[in-house]
């Protein structure tokens, strides 16, 4: 079945119908043209809440999904589905940014709802994040096949999970408070995909046990149709090579990734380890192969072999006593490679590269290659003067991380190199490589060599720990004219030309102590952060007229600053973080924030001692939509009349107030629709009280979270 959807899929991708995205290579996207005549050709049988504004849903509708626009969802988004009666699509369409979790009021009740979809053949619930169990109808929706609880809350799945005989796919991956399933897994004689990655389960019911884990390795020939992902870890418990070889990894043709992992706290390195990677040695369609902790001092010839010429992802890590590296350079399609923690190898050479040939170039095909933790590596000497073999034509991110003895041997040409990223590398005096399109730059813990020629066409450049840099290099960064985002941290630079910049983020750098007389002219600059300055007394001159772009600013752990900038703050901010800023925060009252009409977004917080009653009348502008006021030690109460004159709040959250026990007795905004009290412990305790005083105080939010739980009025 999976190799005919396969083949439908890839006939449509030939004829355009879908296109690789470009944003994420593994996922495909469809042209806006198709997409339309998608929908005209769907008519009425498919209804995308949120996208098909001209549309609702009818009782012919049979596919049904929306986006997730806020983090929580009520039951007013699903009530419409009542409309039809025979719905097989339920799924959210993607997340929104900035959010990684979703909350499912109880105003919109699964036990309620489910009920009413029992023709559903797909049902995606993932990201709820309070989603702790499945209602005891799930089991009465007989055609599900495809079941998504990725990354939720869930705890427990009731038998009657194992009523839905038809259920071909179960993703409860990243479940990580769900320990154990159903006893009756054994009924869902359909099932083709269990994921269980990143959940508490450690061991399959009795009845699976034979089909799932086995009471050996040698069990994996009983999977003849074994497809996708095979994880085996804890290889130590594999004493005899033959179970190994019983396995017929070999034969698994359809099997695209395979992660073998031996346990990082064994100190015990079996001689026989080295037999055992012989012998699961996987059939050549492979594509995605991971090697952990393994502990023999070289890898099996196998990995690495010109014949795994469909090997697209390759990570090798915590290798410690393999002293060489296998020829990973004839693998024809390998894109992403990862060398971490190979503490043997001392020189990386041209066997590296593999097989010599005049007509396929060494690594032709990655885009992605990682060394990292490679504390005895001192050379890297796989190239000629010119790389006359033209190896990693295709390169386009290169991460060099805490290879301390690395002193040299750089590729000197890397024609597609975008990103290059390098920390930890003191010893490393080689020049950067010839990349004509390289925009982002990343420089940590180095030698001053490395920053002496930086390329002119960065668009994102960060410099950390650079102890010995006095200055950037000259010109460099002033007259870039692509740069977008510069970062410094744990420098002492004073720049007094102008940046042609979208982002400046400078920090930990204590010797700082002011910004150039007469401030910083960046036209186009929208993001300005400082942090963890001890010594910096003053933000950059004239910054309203100087950094008119400005839209968000975020000043944390700057003692010394003791206010914004003469003239104000650009007209255009619209969000704001003030932290650990104590002399800032003492001359609140003269801050101006009134005075700017797009702040919608601003926190603010920071161990002030001395205050007990927060927000003050006039601190903030009316026109403000949420509000974060976090780690106050001693506030005891909110202040009523500041929070009167905020008539457009729509967020509030209140995080680790240890004291905050009331709010104001005229009560909060009633513009509030979501408030999220975390780490305040007496509040809680009388907003959660069946009686008192507080409880009739508390607004009539549609969204109240305290401590991650949705709290009912």
């Amino acid at each position: 079945m999976e190799e005919i959807g396969n083949e439908y899929f890839l006939d449509l991708a030939s004829k355009s119908l879908f296109e690789q995205s470009s944003d994420d290579k593994s996922g495909f996207v469809m042209h806006n043209l198709v997409n339309d005549l998608a929908t005209f050709v769907s008519g009425q049988f498919t209804f995308r809440l949120g996208v098909d504004y001209s549309q609702k849903i009818v009782d012919q509708t049979r596919h049904f999904s929306y986006v997730r626009r806020s983090r929580y969802d009520n039951f007013k988004k699903f009530e419409s589905l009542c409309e039809t009666s025979r719905l097989h699509t339920f799924l959210p369409l993607k997340l929104s940014p900035g959010y990684n979790f979703f909350l499912l009021t109880k105003r919109a009740p699964l036990d309620h709802l489910l009920p009413k979809l029992r023709y559903l053949r797909v049902l995606s619930l993932s990201h709820y994040l309070n989603m702790i169990e499945l209602p005891e109808s799930i089991g009465k929706i007989k055609h599900l096949r495809y079941l998504n609880h990725f990354s939720t809350g869930i705890k427990r799945l009731l038998d009657s999970i194992c009523k839905l005989c038809n259920l071909q796919t179960l993703n409860l991956s990243d479940c990580k408070d769900l320990s154990v399933l159903p006893r009756e897994m054994r009924k869902l004689i359909n099932l083709r995909h269990l994921d269980i990655n990143g959940t508490a389960i450690k061991e399959m019911p009795m009845q699976l046990a034979n089909i799932y884990s086995g009471a050996s390795i040698e069990e994996l020939r009983n999977l003849a149709n074994l497809r996708g992902k095979l994880s085996i870890v804890d290889l130590r418990n594999v004493v005899s090579p033959t179970d190994a070889l019983k396995a017929c990894l070999k034969d698994r043709k359809y099997l695209e990734e395979l992660i073998l992992e031996w346990n990082a706290m064994d100190a015990n390195i079996s001689e026989c380890q080295i037999f055992v990677l012989d012998n699961l040695r996987p059939h050549s369609h492979l594509k995605s192969l991971t090697i952990n902790n393994y502990g023999a001092e070289s890898l099996s010839d196998w990995v690495g072999h010109h014949s795994f010429s469909n090997i697209v992802s390759l990570h090798l890590e915590n290798c410690k006593n393999c002293h060489n590296l296998p020829p990973l350079g004839q693998l024809p399609s390998l894109q992403d490679l990862s060398v971490v923690g190979f503490e043997g190898v001392v020189k990386v050479d041209h066997k590296f590269n593999g097989r010599d040939s005049s007509t396929v170039k060494p690594f032709e095909a990655l885009t992605i290659l990682r060394f990292e933790q490679m504390l005895n590596w001192e050379e890297w000497s796989s190239f000629g003067v010119e790389n006359e073999d033209g190896a990693f034509p295709q390169l386009e991110k290169l991460y060099i991380d805490n290879c301390p003895k690395l002193k040299g041997g750089l590729p000197v040409h890397l024609p597609s190199l975008a990103k290059f990223e390098i920390y930890k590398c003191p010893q490393l005096v080689a020049s950067l490589p010839r990349a004509p399109v390289v925009c982002e730059l990343k420089l940590g813990d180095c030698n001053e060599v490395l920053s002496k020629e930086l390329p002119t066409k960065l668009r994102k450049l960060v410099i950390r720990g650079f102890d010995a840099l006095e200055s950037l290099p000259k010109g460099r960064v002033a007259s870039n004219n692509c740069l977008q985002v510069l970062e410094i941290r744990e420098f002492s630079e004073q720049h007094e030309r102008d940046l042609v910049t979208l982002c400046i983020k400078i920090g930990h750098c204590p010797n700082f102590v002011s910004f150039p007389k007469g401030g910083i002219r960046a036209p186009d600059l929208s993001f300005f952060n400082v942090s963890n300055y001890e010594s910096l007394r003053s933000l950059p001159e004239k910054m309203h007229i100087l950094l008119p772009s400005l839209d968000y600013i975020k000043i944390i752990n700057c003692p010394r600053i003791e206010s914004f900038s003469e003239g104000g703050l650009p007209s255009k901010v619209k969000s704001m973080d003030v932290k650990g800023c104590d002399k800032l925060f003492a001359r609140r009252a003269g801050w101006g924030l009134q005075k700017l009409p797009s702040l919608r977004y601003f926190s603010v917080g920071g161990k002030y001692e001395d205050v007990e009653f927060f927000l003050e009348p006039g601190l903030l502008p009316f026109c403000l939509t949420q509000l974060h006021i976090s780690s106050f030690p001693n506030m005891k109460s909110l202040d009523k009349k500041g929070f009167q004159d905020l008539t457009s709040l729509q967020e509030l959250t209140l995080w680790d107030n240890p004291k905050l026990e009331y709010i104001p007795k005229e009560g909060l905004p009633t513009s509030l629709s979501i408030i999220e009290i975390y780490k305040c412990p007496l509040l809680r305790k009388r907003w959660q009280s069946k009686k008192g005083k507080e409880r009739r105080k508390i607004p009539d939010a549609d969204h109240i979270l305290i401590d991650n739980k949705e709290f009912i009025k």
